[in-house]
C-alpha cells in the first residue's frame, strides 16, 4: 500500500471516529460507511439512502478476529470459505452482537465481509470497529460501480469523501452473498 492511500485511510479512519457518515471504495463498488455499532450513525445512511431501516445492511470488517467479536457463533464452514475464496463474499452469520439495531436482520442475522482490498482493511484496523457498507446510492437507483457514477445528492450527503485514486482494487461488481447455518447449512443468496 502506497503512502497516499495509506493516509487516506487514516483520514476516513478519523471521520468514522467523528460520527461521521462517509464515501469510500470497497473491494466491490463505491459504499456509503459509517460506525455500525452507533444507531444514530447508521440512521444517517438509511435517511440518505431514502432506505427503509427494516432492510438490514452489509458490515466490514477487518478480520477474523474482528467478526468474532461481533457475531454470537462462527460457524466452522466460514473461516475455510473465507480462506479459500478468491472474489468478494459476504457471509450471513446468525447471532449478531454489540451493533447497531438496524444494522441486524430482524432474525438477527447480519451479513458480514472482511473485504479484500488494503485501503478497506487498513481504515477499519485503524477505525477500529465494524463499518456500514452500503451502496452509494440512492435506494432504487443503479448501483454506482465506479466514482463518476455518484450522484450529487450522495457525493453532497456525505460528511467525508475518499480520494477517488483509492479506488484500485475494486471489481465493479456487488459481491457474493451466502447465509450459513451452524450444521453446515449453506444458501447462496446472490452469486
Amino acid at each position: 500500500m502506497n503512502n497516499f492511500v495509506k493516509e487516506q485511510a487514516i483520514m476516513a479512519a478519523n471521520a468514522l471516529k467523528e460520527g461521521k457518515m462517509i464515501l469510500y471504495p470497497t473491494d466491490t463498488v463505491w459504499g456509503i460507511g459509517c460506525d455500525a455499532t452507533s444507531a444514530e450513525a447508521v440512521k444517517r445512511v438509511f435517511d440518505l439512502k431514502k432506505r427503509q431501516d427494516s432492510k438490514s445492511l452489509v458490515i466490514l470488517v477487518s478480520d477474523m478476529d474482528m467478526l468474532s467479536r461481533y457475531v454470537r457463533d462462527i460457524p466452522p464452514m466460514a473461516e475455510q470459505l473465507i480462506e479459500v475464496n478468491d472474489v468478494p463474499m459476504t457471509i450471513i452469520y446468525p447471532g449478531a452482537l454489540s451493533l447497531a439495531p438496524s444494522a441486524i436482520a430482524e432474525d438477527g442475522s447480519v451479513a458480514i465481509r472482511i473485504p479484500m482490498n488494503s485501503f478497506c482493511v487498513e481504515m477499519i484496523r485503524r477505525f477500529g470497529k465494524p463499518i456500514v457498507s452500503t451502496s452509494a446510492n440512492i435506494s432504487g437507483e443503479p448501483t454506482a460501480t465506479t466514482f463518476e457514477m455518484i450522484s450529487e445528492a450522495i457525493l453532497n450527503g456525505v460528511d467525508y469523501v475518499v480520494d477517488s485514486k483509492c479506488d484500485i482494487e475494486s471489481t465493479g461488481r456487488p459481491s457474493q452473498i451466502l447465509k450459513l447455518g451452524m450444521d453446515y447449512e449453506i444458501e447462496i443468496i446472490r452469486k
